[in-house]
């Protein structure tokens, strides 16, 4: 059975939910467009999270990181919306995701997003 990009996260029950500890996650072969130039940009995205009930299922995050080859972002809009959807998804306690993208341009960029519950940002 083939797979396919997905936008749905999967989740499980946190097996641990009497302790706080940190889950950290890694996809080094995140790609997405740019939407100037339509050429790929490639990077490595960093997810650092306390679980409170879910956690996320990591072959639906694959899935997820891979619907978005084809679609046309700016590095600080793609990792805001991955902070945003794993944060309705999962609802954890904290959640940080750092976009490290390659060189582009002679210019290095990397994008940090975070999330504590209980605090709302300004939006």
């Amino acid at each position: 059975m083939a797979t396919a990009p997905s936008k749905n996260l999967e989740t499980f029950p946190n097996p641990e939910t009497g302790r706080d500890y940190e889950i950290v996650m890694e996809c080094p072969e995140f790609t997405c467009i740019c939407p100037r130039t339509g050429q790929p940009d490639f990077a490595t995205i960093r997810i650092r999270y306390v679980p409170a009930e879910l956690c996320v299922e990591l072959k639906s995050l694959k899935l997820y990181f891979w619907s978005y080859r084809n679609e046309g972002a700016f590095h600080e809009a793609v990792i805001n919306r991955i902070l945003d959807d794993l944060v309705q998804v999962i609802r954890p306690k904290t959640m940080t995701v750092v976009g490290d993208f390659n060189v582009r341009g002679g210019i290095h960029t990397m994008v940090t997003a975070s999330h504590e519950a209980g605090k709302r940002s300004e939006r």
